[in-house]
């Protein structure tokens, strides 16, 4: 943990206030201001930008930047931010599942996950899964539901490798699996370098940003933005036609100012 961290920084970007110590209902509000503040986005390598993870450049970007930013990013973050609390945090790595069929091979670890350690048992709790963000931190506890504001989720866990899986409309959707072996500052940048890098991953060919708010989660994967209730149900689903709707929409849905021409970006999304 770096002592050139500001947190009150953090703090105000969220939009954060009140008293705060390691505790649940801190964790709680902390992760539900970030995930409404601080989208996921995923603008750096579709336009072959670098993603660094140094906590100078995550403050930078996160913090000091109107800009969002993807899982190792968005989680270094909250990792950092709950530490300077007095958290105690084990990162964790994740394999995406979100896409794959369920009979389908593992995948590489490409996703950061948080295990926070509370008095009354550990919690999960990730601010940079870009399919469907989690608003709040879920009870590290194996088949249950979960509901949140947003969502309803579910833990599970077979021969020590867990299954995180979201409620969706036509059904339970595995986000990704996970063990409990702790990751070190180089893994994540070793899968860093490939997720932000190589063709094989959505997030050099597809622009992919996301926000959650109140009551409602906004989603855009390339030219569709979607606008979801509870549990993923589609509120609104609309095709972006022009480079006004796309700086529109990145400014008005997602509070983000990109990092290059909003003409430069449209060329790049497919349909």
């Amino acid at each position: 943990m770096s002592n050139n961290f500001r947190l009150d920084n953090y703090l105000e970007r969220i939009g954060s206030g009140g008293k705060i110590g390691p505790d649940l209902a801190t964790l709680a509000a902390i992760h539900a201001a970030h995930v409404n503040s601080i989208p996921f986005e995923g603008l750096d390598p579709l336009l072959r930008r670098p993603v660094k993870l140094d906590l100078v450049s995550v403050q930078e970007k996160l913090i000091d930047g109107r800009r969002g930013g993807y899982c190792f990013e968005q989680n270094t973050l909250l990792k950092t931010v709950l530490e300077t609390i007095g958290f105690k945090v084990t990162g964790l790595g994740g394999r995406v599942r979100w896409m794959s069929a369920p009979d389908s091979p593992l995948g590489p670890r490409t996703h950061m996950v948080l295990k926070v350690e509370l008095s009354d048992g550990p919690h999960l709790a990730d601010v940079g899964f870009g399919a469907c963000v989690l608003d709040s931190p879920l009870r590290f506890k194996t088949d249950v539901e979960q509901r949140t504001r947003m969502g309803t989720y579910r833990l599970s866990e077979t021969n020590g490798l867990f299954s995180l899986s979201a409620k969706q409309p036509a059904g339970w959707r595995t986000m990704y699996v996970f063990n409990m072996e702790p990751q070190i500052p180089s893994d994540y940048e070793l899968s860093n370098w490939f997720t932000s890098t190589s063709p094989l991953v959505p997030f050099t060919n597809v622009l992919i940003v996301e926000r959650v708010g109140d009551d409602k989660r906004y989603k855009l994967a390339n030219r569709r933005f979607v606008i979801e209730a509870r549990d993923g149900e589609v509120i609104a689903d609309h095709s972006i036609e022009s480079v006004d709707e796309l700086r529109q929409v990145l400014d008005e849905a997602f509070n983000v100012t990109p990092p290059a021409p909003v003409e430069d970006i449209f060329t790049r999304l497919g349909s």
